[in-house]
């Protein structure tokens, strides 16, 4: 028999409770992450409607009969499709319908409300659900840290068997971390593994090409695992062979501007401050122009959600929320260096769930 996990339960209640404020009878959610997140359902095709009152149905096709029973055995399926409309069609108005106004294309929309009956408005609703996802519960943060500690594991074991090396491809160190990932646990790289040697690491995403590697060359490795539903991400940037003024120079000036971000990355600090606390490092160095992206991220059921640590981001950071903070300086026909590490947002400092070292290493 299979039970239902209260996390959803409780997540369905903080959607109902927002939809209550907004003069919204029922939310016709169709992002399968956000159905996911509410419902357990991990199906490639489905749609969910959740009432203020919290009455649910949810609607997939006859692939996930079995599945559906599994994961989500507290919610009331229907099997048909297309499961959005499918839902809409079985509500009686007068209701207030929202719907993930985001994620939804023209060309959808007009079948929405074909499936509607005259009585039932649709309601154009963004951010809430994302809201919700904005702080972690303590599943949500128990996952993110054994994903991530499968993508750590799988890198040790990259350094460690020699498998970053002269002589290799950039595509070859990236299939082998990619595999490694994948045999301790993970269901698939949560992006394109970034290998990035010599001038491509000036690019700050370069993906994984034939470029051999060379001695003096900075490496740039960006990876994360996908497990579970959730995703990790980190940087590490490497040297071959010998790292020469200018490998260790701006080396130096990221990690330091690195861990003067991690430091900001405190509850109540805006994320504008987090992202100035790199970008001045960077700045005063003398390589500001260099420094070419955004801080950090949030990191969860996507690799890149909100917050967004950045020169215009946002309001401000709150517990349990997570951030990566990864500063770079990208030095067009030289070479480029990124350090990223992803953390969760604690009362104290942050916790850094991708605990690799950051000193220089030198293959």
């Amino acid at each position: 028999m299979a039970y239902a996990d209260t996390r959803f339960a409780t997540r369905r209640r903080a959607l109902s409770a927002k939809l209550s404020g907004m003069r919204i009878d029922e939310m016709l959610v169709t992002n399968l992450l956000h159905v996911r997140f509410l419902s357990g359902f991990s199906g490639s095709n489905a749609a969910l409607v959740l009432a203020k009152d919290l009455t649910a149905s949810i609607c997939t096709d006859g692939r996930y009969i079995t599945q559906i029973a599994e994961e989500v055995p507290d919610i009331p399926a229907i099997i048909d499709r297309p499961s959005a409309e499918a839902l809409l069609r079985r509500i009686e108005g007068p209701r207030r319908v929202g719907f993930e106004a985001d994620y939804v294309s023209v060309a959808e929309l007009e079948n929405l409300q074909e499936a509607c009956n005259e009585d039932v408005t649709l309601v154009p609703v963004t951010g809430v659900i994302e809201d919700i996802r904005l702080i972690k519960d303590t599943t949500e943060r128990i996952r993110l840290v054994e994903t991530a500690e499968i993508a750590v594991e799988a890198f040790e074991g990259l350094l460690a068997n020699g498998e970053v090396a002269i002589g290799r491809s950039e595509r070859e160190i990236a299939a082998d971390l990619e595999h490694r990932m994948r045999i301790l646990g993970a269901e698939r790289p949560s992006f394109d593994t970034i290998v990035a040697s010599g001038e491509n690491s000036a690019k700050p995403h370069h993906s994984a090409g034939d470029r051999i590697l060379r001695r003096g060359d900075l490496v740039t490795i960006d990876f994360g695992a996908h497990a579970r539903g959730f995703n990790s991400d980190m940087t590490r940037t490497l040297v071959m062979g010998e790292a020469d003024e200018f490998s260790r120079e701006i080396y130096d000036i990221v990690l330091r501007a690195q861990l003067a971000g991690v430091d900001a990355a405190t509850p109540g600090t805006s994320l504008i401050d987090v992202d100035a606390a790199c970008r001045d490092v960077i700045d005063e160095a003398g390589y500001g122009e260099y420094f070419v992206h955004s801080t950090g991220h949030g990191i969860g059921l996507e690799v890149h959600e909100r917050p967004y640590a950045s020169k215009v981001g946002e309001g401000e950071l709150k517990e349990h929320m997570t951030l990566t903070i990864e500063p770079g300086i990208y030095v067009p026909g030289r070479g480029g260096v990124r350090i990223e590490d992803t953390l969760l947002i604690t009362q104290g400092p942050a916790r850094i769930i991708t605990p690799l070292s950051k000193e220089l290493h030198v293959v």
